[in-house]
């Protein structure tokens, strides 16, 4: 079932009253219980992509709809309230609140979204559980590991039960082991049914992938093997 689909998306900046086009005739369809790659050289706009993806920015052109949803026309509220419902965030850098231990990060995930204290407990203890962190919940990010900070990133991303996880280079600052496990968890969080976008240059990542995209002069489009 398709849960993100991008029609001719275009993306233009102005620098130094320059037009800069970063992307251009971009179109796909992603699924639920899939995990996506995205990768390109740099500058192709990767980043670029996963924020108009996560309606962060809007496309100069194009749409972009999020489970049946046009979002050119929202207003910023009601985009707001879109993204906070379907769509979770993994970033390179964790995004830890250094005050806070791993379980109250997550915690104020879910009080950002109401979410009353018992039940978000409950749910924080079995995101610490899913990540194989149940025993590090009272642990500050200082005290764990950059893996172990990774999957608590990830815990608080499935906090409200997002349909769509986006994650920039989740991998990018760590060691080969920790990537690994990283990957796994992605990989199986989408096969309990999320729509899973990396967007990546390592092409250990890749190998998780159910499917490969590219983006190229040419679009967004499947990654051949070897290529």
């Amino acid at each position: 079932m398709a849960i993100v689909q991008i029609n001719n998306i275009e993306k233009k900046y102005k620098k130094r009253k320059k037009e800069m086009v970063i992307l251009k005739d971009i179109n796909y369809s992603f699924e639920t219980g899939k995990l996506y790659t995205i990768s390109g050289r740099s500058g192709s706009g990767k980043t670029t992509l996963i924020n108009l993806l996560g309606l962060i920015i809007k496309p100069t052109k194009g749409d972009i709809i999020i489970d049946g949803k046009t979002t050119n026309y929202l207003s910023d509220s009601m985009l707001s309230k879109l993204r906070n419902k379907e769509i979770g965030f993994v970033f390179q850098s964790f995004y830890l609140n250094p005050l806070l231990t791993a379980e109250e990060n997550i915690l104020l995930a879910l009080y950002i979204n109401h979410q009353n204290k018992k039940e978000a407990k409950n749910i924080a203890l079995k995101l610490l559980k899913l990540v194989d962190l149940e025993n590090r919940g009272n642990h500050y990010p200082k005290e764990l590991s950059g893996g172990e900070q990774q999957r608590v990133a990830i815990a608080r991303a499935l906090a409200n039960e997002p349909k769509i996880v986006l994650a920039d280079e989740p991998t990018g600052s760590l060691d080969p082991q920790n990537e690994e496990n990283i990957m796994k968890l992605l990989k199986n969080i989408s096969q309990k049914g999320k729509c899973v976008i990396v967007v990546t240059h390592s092409n250990t990542v890749k190998q998780y992938a159910d499917i490969r995209l590219k983006i190229n002069n040419k679009g967004l489009e499947v990654e051949q093997n070897g290529k």
